[in-house]
Formats: C-alpha cells, sequence, structure tokens
C-alpha cells in the first residue's frame, strides 16, 4: 500500500511544522510505531505542545496516569 499526501496539511495537528512527514498521516503512523511512539494527532493539544510522543506521556495527558 502506497500513502501519499497530495494536499494541503491543514487536517495536520501535529504543531512540528518542520517535520518531512507532516501531513502524510501514514508515514507518520510508520515513523512513530517504529519508535515505540504516538503520533501527537492523538494527544490533547496541550500534550501535542511537549513533543513528548511516549506512551506514557499519553496516557498521563488522557488523564489516566495518577
Amino acid at each position: 500500500m502506497e500513502c501519499v499526501s497530495s494536499g494541503p496539511a491543514s487536517h495536520c495537528s501535529c504543531t512540528y511544522t518542520a517535520c518531512d512527514k507532516r501531513g502524510n498521516c501514514c508515514k507518520c503512523v510508520i515513523f512513530h510505531r517504529d519508535r515505540d511512539e504516538i503520533p501527537g494527532c492523538f494527544f490533547t493539544s496541550a500534550g501535542e505542545r511537549r513533543y513528548d510522543r511516549s506512551k506514557r506521556n499519553f496516557v498521563r495527558d488522557c488523564g489516566n496516569g495518577n
């Protein structure tokens, strides 16, 4: 399967604008999956801006990391 982004990245909520995968969900998911991380679009806005894509931070961001 090939996933190529042909449109603007306006749908992408990631604030790391220097990323070459920004706006291409398939490449982004593969990149983070290979690093045992969660893509930024799964986080809250505040959580995404921390740039910590770890699973531990994702659970904390969702309010379940008490």
